[in-house]
């Protein structure tokens, strides 16, 4: 169980995370999803003290991470798939987080043919594309077989196998008694996944519950109705005090009655029926719904696609570029802010602590090259 409680972050003047509570429990797989720069790779990071939080805690099994002795045996975290020394082999890195943490060896193999790399254990992972990348990841949460489960977009660069395996992973995880918490911008497969969702804009809680729920609620559900006799069809729904929609293709929306009942009145009348369907938006149209007021960072349509930025001349350099924005030097994961900065990483310079890639130090020796030429 992780116990969320009034935590908050601040970086400077910008309150990252504000004041969250919530519990993510057990059974059940629970999706953690909120616009960009909403504060849930902060939230995360702050889960496994990563991140310092200016005020509130979080517990993990009513303990901080912090005093968690071995903690790969209690929570397995996937935040970054490109957190990997690339000079090690999958076998290497994993063995370097098992002995850690006082893991037998035979588990290293165990997990890596779970995750599907067995071939290729013993190749270096600099080579390795975003879909190995983030398999090795997931191995690495799972290494010490743990009872607490925590995935940043999981399914980052998968395959459509990798897709529906990790899919089934997750709730076959919850369905032993795990916690499973994992964070998507996917919207269909955290649809076909998560059974409880927490949802944040802008740092605040915005909703803590189920599924089916969150969708009934910010969403507008009716039954479309298709007829050979509308006029027969609305006066039968009138005398019962149900005034239908009428679509752009003729047929009736009904939002105050369920289908069966419906249906039911329609054959008491005798009344024919070609189309007899609910409908329920989509987590997707939902979500849209409940975050429109907390939405950052908005896209504008514009009339010439063709005139990009960099082929005007005198264009602005793009935000990520100029002021450490998405895809910024100085940027982080999620919002431009917070997350894997350049200057974060590269603390131990090129020796690189296990975890720690040196790609940095990398971008830094280059740009030195490139302006001595």
């Amino acid at each position: 169980m992780i116990e969320l409680e009034g935590l908050t972050k601040r970086f400077g003047d910008k309150l990252a995370v504000d004041r969250l509570t919530f519990t993510v429990r057990p059974g059940v797989v629970t999706g953690f999803l909120g616009p960009n720069g909403a504060g849930k790779s902060t939230t995360m990071r702050m889960m496994l003290d990563l991140d310092h939080p200016t005020g509130g805690e979080v517990r993990i099994d009513g303990r901080r991470y912090a005093r968690l002795k071995e903690p790969l045996k209690y929570i397995g975290a996937l935040l970054d798939a490109k957190a990997v020394h690339g000079g090690r082999s999958a076998y290497n890195h994993l063995l370097c987080l098992a002995q850690s943490n006082r893991i037998p060896r035979s588990r290293v193999d165990e997990v890596l043919d779970v995750v599907g790399l067995s071939a290729v254990a013993r190749q270096r992972t600099k080579g390795f594309s975003l879909g190995m990348g983030q398999r090795l990841g997931i191995a690495a949460a799972l290494l010490g077989d743990p009872e607490i489960l925590m995935f940043d977009e999981p399914v980052n660069g998968l395959d459509p196998e990798g897709i529906h395996w990790i899919r089934h992973l997750m709730k076959r995880l919850a369905a032993e008694g795990r916690t499973v918490f994992v964070s998507s911008h996917l919207m269909s497969e955290m649809a076909l996944t998560a059974g409880h969702l927490v949802v944040i804009g802008q740092g605040r809680l915005l909703a803590d519950t189920s599924m089916s729920d969150f969708i009934g609620q910010n969403s507008r559900s009716f039954v479309r109705v298709r007829t050979p006799e509308p006029e027969r069809l609305r006066d039968v729904l009138s005398a019962v005090g149900v005034s239908p929609q009428v679509a752009a293709d003729g047929s009736f929306e009904v939002a105050d009655m369920e289908a069966a009942k419906l249906g039911e009145l329609a054959a008491q009348h005798h009344v024919t029926l070609h189309e007899l369907s609910p409908q329920q938006a989509s987590l997707e149209e939902a979500f849209m719904r409940m975050t429109a007021e907390s939405v950052e960072y908005h896209a504008h349509s514009t009339a010439g696609l063709a005139d990009a930025p960099g082929d005007r001349e005198g264009a602005a350099a793009p935000r990520g570029l100029e002021e450490g924005g998405d895809g910024g030097v100085a940027g982080g994961r999620e919002d431009g802010r917070v997350g894997d900065r350049v200057g974060d990483r590269v603390g131990d310079r090129e020796g690189g602590r296990e975890g720690v890639p040196v790609w940095g130090a990398d971008w830094s020796a280059k740009r030195r090259k490139g302006s001595a030429r």
